[in-house]
């Protein structure tokens, strides 16, 4: 699993700081393109062959809705994922990296309160690098694509399988998020451990401030040594 580091923050409040490693196959969204960088996108798809400018046009609008929506929520870091899928085919997901404030609270303390208790069901602790983390998963239905059969009542459902690492950040009262999202049910396992390998990267301290110490891992607990392939 090769990571590409990167570093994220808050716009508000004390700055939850965290750099993160992005598995092989994911691509990182700009959250916050500027006038140009979409002009320039929309410049080079219209430039396209004719048969590959109607994908691309797609392609152009998804991301444009995407970054909509996430703009309302404190996310920080999104990125888009295409591995195979065992049948010649592509799987799908959507990674997130999001950062809240726990009201002044110490941020351990409420998610450990939460094993066990019905705030949040099947939260587990686990051993990350940066200390204490809690992982919780779900399969949930989700508006799908496409226009429902006549006399159906509402929008087309899929199911989506749902795994959430929650991070605690004491020196700012805050939870680190990252969420990872797919519909491929059949392969959440795997996903269990691209989700649990890109939270074995995260760190609050710069690595780079480390780089004139010798060679090694840019990132302690790299997910490198966690996940050895595109799944695990």
């Amino acid at each position: 699993m090769n990571n590409q580091l990167g570093v994220a923050g808050t716009d508000t409040g004390p700055r939850p700081q965290f750099w993160y490693g992005l598995p092989h196959g994911y691509l990182e969204l700009d959250l916050n393109p500027t006038e140009e960088g979409v002009a320039e996108l929309a410049r080079q798809f219209s430039g396209l062959p004719e048969e590959a400018r109607d994908r691309a046009d797609q392609t152009f609008r998804l991301y444009a809705t995407t970054v909509m929506l996430l703009r309302k929520q404190p996310v920080a870091v999104c990125a888009l994922g295409m591995h195979p899928d065992g049948n010649g085919g592509a799987s799908l997901s959507v990674l997130t990296m999001s950062a809240f404030p726990s009201g002044g609270a110490n941020p351990t303390r409420v998610l450990a309160g939460m094993v066990g208790g019905n705030a949040s069901e099947g939260l587990r602790p686990i051993e990350l690098p940066v200390g204490i983390g809690f992982l919780t998963e779900q399969v949930r239905k989700t508006p799908a694509p496409g226009v429902p059969p006549e006399g159906q009542e509402g929008p087309l459902e899929g199911s989506v399988w749902q795994g959430t690492v929650a991070v605690p950040e004491p020196r700012t009262a805050s939870f680190i998020v990252v969420q990872l999202v797919t519909s491929s049910l059949e392969l959440a396992d795997d996903y269990r451990s691209v989700l649990l390998g890109t939270a074995r990267t995260l760190t609050f301290t710069d690595p780079t401030a480390e780089a004139d110490q010798g060679p090694g891992p840019v990132v302690p607990g790299s997910a490198a040594h966690a996940v050895q392939s595109d799944f695990g």
